[in-house]
């Protein structure tokens, strides 16, 4: 499933083109995707404008100029093409053939600037609904989520305060989105090799000293990094995830450990070997000699 970086590349690539423009029309192709669409979901986008386009974890959010938000997710296989008119590809440099079966075009926005933006998921685990601006943080979506890792809130601080009493391994309290949101399996491996810090690490151990525990700052700084270097590098395309120009994204070239197992740690005068172990089902890579 697309992380943080994944999602805020796509918004990036969309928001030229969708910033402003005014939905002239909004095209379901079938009934549901995750979910039913909301009621009379195509006929409440037409004829809205698009003030801005954000994003929460690993949501997009349209907000539109009547108050209502438009909340997708790109479940395990969605992704947005760009169409000019005519139906010509916008394609990037790296453009990779993706999935572009009529049948998995579920969603389709023609754009008053003339672009028609299409959402295809041919696994169908991608969602879309309209909620209140004032009503977005108490919806089904957001109520109870964690704090955003790029936003002011992530410090020191903040991590030894969330993590404090915790005898839960550090991996599984990364991946809980009531906690940080937006951080999935690849990213919570690269922060960790960042900040020399290992999985099975009870994660209230961040929590120790009279002032900013170091540990936890050297997490913090670690994730703030490793989020921002794959959004410059696209995200990581390791099945599924394109930019919504059909570039690829390139961070997979600069993963430390995720999937390098049987390698020498990337880390200078580090002898380790990258391990694999499993944690809650996924797969976890470290460094057994500068992770501690």
């Amino acid at each position: 499933m697309p992380e943080l970086p994944e999602v805020e590349t796509v918004r990036l690539g969309l928001a030229p083109v969708m910033e402003g423009a005014v939905i002239d029309e909004a095209t379901l192709r079938r009934p549901d995707l995750r979910w039913p669409f909301p009621q009379r979901f195509a006929k409440r986008l037409t004829g809205r404008r698009i003030v801005a386009l954000g994003r929460r974890a690993k949501y997009l959010l349209a907000d539109l100029d009547d108050g209502e938000i438009l909340v997708m997710h790109l479940g395990m296989s969605g992704s947005f093409r760009i169409e000019a008119d005519g139906g010509q590809k916008i394609a990037g440099r790296y453009y990779h053939p993706r999935s572009t079966l009529g049948a998995h075009d579920h969603v389709v926005f023609d754009l008053s600037s003339g672009v028609r933006v299409i959402f295809n998921d041919p696994r169908r685990f991608g969602m879309m609904d309209l909620v209140s601006r004032r009503e977005m943080e108490d919806s089904r979506h957001f109520k109870g989520m964690g704090i955003e890792p790029l936003g002011n809130e992530l410090s020191g601080e903040t991590i030894a305060a969330l993590f404090k009493g915790r005898s839960a391994p550090l991996k599984a309290m990364l991946l809980d989105q009531k906690r940080i949101a937006g951080i999935g399996n690849i990213y919570a491996c690269e922060a960790m090799w960042r900040a020399k810090l290992r999985p099975t690490l009870p994660a209230g151990q961040l929590a120790t000293g009279r002032t900013t525990p170091a540990r936890a700052q050297r997490l913090a700084d670690a994730i703030r990094d490793v989020l921002n270097d794959a959004i410059a590098a696209g995200g990581s395309s390791l099945r599924d995830h394109r930019q919504a120009t059909g570039e690829l994204g390139m961070f997979q070239h600069s993963f430390a450990v995720y999937d390098r197992e049987g390698e020498p740690c990337p880390r200078p005068h580090c002898k380790g070997v990258i391990r694999r172990m499993v944690q809650s089902g996924r797969s976890t890579f470290y460094c057994p000699v500068c992770q501690r």
